[in-house]
């Protein structure tokens, strides 16, 4: 196995590659307008490290949102596109689900992931100790989750962003390649299709559509 993995949902752009073991490139960079300048850079980069080729590559994996509409189509294109160029196993994968995997062992009870979804709202899950996602996802007020969940931890940049409502961020803010390959290979969260879970419709339509 050689799996490429990706995230595009968040500002933060991510690449990792998996060799069915361990981690062996990773690259990244931060841009919230940037996903489509920086996202190819940063997979040549991951190959690079790791000594492979993209045709070395056997399975993609794309965080799928939810998130913004722009940077997260980058991602998904772009995987959708490896796949079928290459033959490639496709895994999609909540973006949330990915921050959950990362942080769970921090927590040994319920929890939150929250991202930063503008508009003065976040992006939500609930999740169990295990990474386990109970609830959700789903977009919110901050002070809309608050309400429904009480005080809860809450992990990702979301819950730091509005941190005067959410408490700040109690683990890693923003997910990364190498936690979206492990989870993929350790089979710890859900493989959904290569769609992006926008949640709310883009800000930008024609205006036949207003």
């Amino acid at each position: 196995m050689l799996l490429l993995a990706f995230d595009t949902a968040t500002p933060a752009i991510t690449v990792a590659v998996h060799d069915g073991s361990s981690v062996v490139g990773e690259a990244g960079g931060e841009g919230a307008t940037a996903h489509g300048e920086q996202l190819a850079p940063a997979i040549t980069a991951a190959l690079r490290q790791a000594g492979a080729v993209p045709a070395d590559l056997t399975d993609v994996a794309v965080g799928v949102g939810p998130g913004p509409y722009t940077g997260l189509r980058v991602g998904v294109v772009t995987a959708l596109t490896l796949g079928a160029t290459l033959g490639l196993r496709t895994h999609g994968v909540c973006t949330l689900d990915v921050l959950a995997v990362d942080a769970a062992e921090a927590f040994d009870g319920e929890f939150l992931v929250a991202t930063d979804a503008r508009r003065r709202e976040v992006y939500w899950a609930r999740y169990g100790p295990d990474a386990r996602r109970l609830d959700g996802p789903a977009v919110d007020t901050p002070a809309a989750v608050v309400e429904r969940f009480g005080d809860l931890p809450v992990v990702g940049r979301g819950a730091e962003v509005h941190a005067a409502v959410l408490g700040g961020s109690r683990g890693p803010l923003d997910p990364t390649g190498a936690a979206l390959a492990r989870a993929v290979v350790d089979r710890l969260v859900e493989v959904l299709p290569l769609e992006p879970l926008y949640l709310r419709r883009p800000d930008a339509v024609p205006l036949d559509q207003r």
